[in-house]
């Protein structure tokens, strides 16, 4: 019982990389042996209840557990453990259970599909997927377009936490370096050998908008992949990353091939030297994560209504996974946004930009050279580049390559909020990038406010 909640509070504290004093909760009594939906106010999770069985359909009527949460002496209890609720979300534990999966389900057809789709036109390519997504938009969990579940219900926790504590503000190490609002990446992935060679002039579009961006690059037999075209990539200051083996669908067919394949793909990070990886058509199985001996994957959907697999891990925030540090894909990708939306703008990915700024969280975007090339589909995408230079400009957002955040995140787990009377310091590698933040309550809402790293004592309000 200790280590549950131990692991309930190191959560919360890892999220926001509090002062652990501040946040006592517990859990309110024996949970269900079966994880099923339940609610969090507004909020739907999966998990384990307290001394109830649950359903598995999260668009049934569902229990409240805020209802059920209640505070004695300082401590808040929860009729759920926060930590497992969380990892069965990020992890996307409650898409096993039968009520979400993918959409491509039968494995022979798959097979079949992944066998012919190399010899298909994008026009059938596009009917056959669009088929497929038919009635995507009546799923209710994830929410679509950005699904920020579990940052909505750290946001209510500390919250809770403020106010069982009767402390007027918890400090924690802000999300971002230099105070940043948010922090947005842009990722190419390199799908055909069109797209291979439309790379230079890509590298050529983002540097005019002083926008660098990492290109995935599949290792075997999509395309010839010589010394030169990855050095093209690296002396521009773009980065380089490895995009699954073969690009064949079948990375994840059995734990048996996963393994086998991941040893080839491991080899490829070393020769190359590269942190990041991309699973092909963002297939995953976090639990076989531990295989990849990468520092940091960027393979799992925010909300995946679009994909092949569905699911999503409901946060806009990088995580762990074991080793390994996630990036997740928290808007929709160019192919999906052209050719299966039939949509030609920016609004949609201002949309999700918006509702992620909300949250500070991670924009992060892939976009083909195979598909963004043609004049219409590249003018969508310079207007994107230029709203995001003026996010830069305009509203701190950070725009980084993944490696970039990858190495800030890592710091930012293993620095420490040190309390010395009245005086607040933060320790550890690249704190002096770090800003300390404050949490607050107003008119019922968290609302933080952040203390510039270059001028001391200068508060700039944020609203969660």
């Amino acid at each position: 019982m200790a280590g549950a909640l131990k692991r309930m509070n190191d959560c919360l504290s890892q999220y926001y990389r509090c002062p652990e004093r501040y946040l006592r909760f517990a859990l309110k009594g024996p949970l269900s042996g079966a994880g099923g939906y339940f609610r969090f106010g507004t909020e739907t999770l999966y998990g384990r209840f307290s001394n109830r069985n649950l359903s598995e359909d999260p668009a049934e009527t569902l229990p409240d557990a805020l209802l059920e949460t209640t505070v004695d002496s300082g401590t808040t209890y929860l009729p759920f453990d926060l930590a497992q609720v969380v990892d069965s979300l990020r992890c996307e534990q409650y898409a096993q259970n039968g009520s979400i999966g993918p959409v491509i389900g039968k494995a022979t057809l798959k097979r079949l599909y992944y066998l012919v789709r190399p010899l298909m036109p994008v026009a059938i390519r596009k009917h056959l997927q669009q088929l497929n997504l038919t009635g995507w938009e009546k799923v209710k969990f994830p929410q679509w377009p950005v699904d920020r579940t579990v940052d909505n219900v750290f946001e209510h926790l500390l919250l809770l936490a403020l106010r069982s504590s009767c402390e007027e503000r918890i400090p924690f190490i802000w999300f971002w370096p230099e105070g940043a609002s948010s922090c947005a990446i842009v990722t190419h992935d390199v799908e055909t050998v069109a797209g291979r060679d439309a790379c230079a002039h890509l590298m050529d579009i983002d540097d005019s908008f002083g926008i660098k961006a990492a290109f995935q690059v599949v290792p075997e037999e999509r395309y010839e992949v010589t010394a030169e075209f990855l050095k093209s990539i690296i002396s521009r200051g773009f980065e380089l990353g490895v995009q699954d083996l073969n690009h064949d669908g079948h990375l994840y067919r059995s734990q048996q091939e996963f393994r086998s394949r991941a040893e080839k793909i491991n080899a490829y990070g070393r020769q190359w030297g590269v942190e990041g990886f991309r699973a092909a058509v963002l297939y995953r199985r976090q639990e076989w994560f531990d295989a990849l001996k990468f520092s940091f994957d960027m393979s799992v959907p925010n909300v995946a209504h679009l994909d092949p697999q569905h699911g999503g891990c409901c946060t806009v925030m990088p995580y762990f996974v074991g080793k390994m540090l996630e990036l997740p894909v928290t808007t929709t990708q160019d192919y999906m946004l052209f050719h299966l939306l039939n949509n030609y703008s920016t609004d949609l990915w201002k949309q999700q930009i918006r509702l992620i700024m909300e949250k500070n969280g991670l924009i992060s975007f892939i976009v083909h050279p195979d598909y963004v090339m043609a004049s219409r589909e590249k003018a969508i995408y310079k207007e994107l580049l230029a709203h995001l230079a003026k996010l830069r400009d305009e509203e701190g957002v950070w725009i980084a390559l993944p490696d970039e955040v990858n190495r800030w995140w890592r710091q930012r787990a293993e620095m420490k909020l040190v309390e010395d009377g009245q005086v607040l310091r933060l320790e550890g590698e690249g704190s002096e990038r770090a800003c300390i933040a404050y949490a607050s309550e107003k008119e019922g809402r968290l609302t933080f406010a952040v203390q510039e790293a270059s001028s001391a004592g200068e508060i700039r309000q944020a609203h969660a």
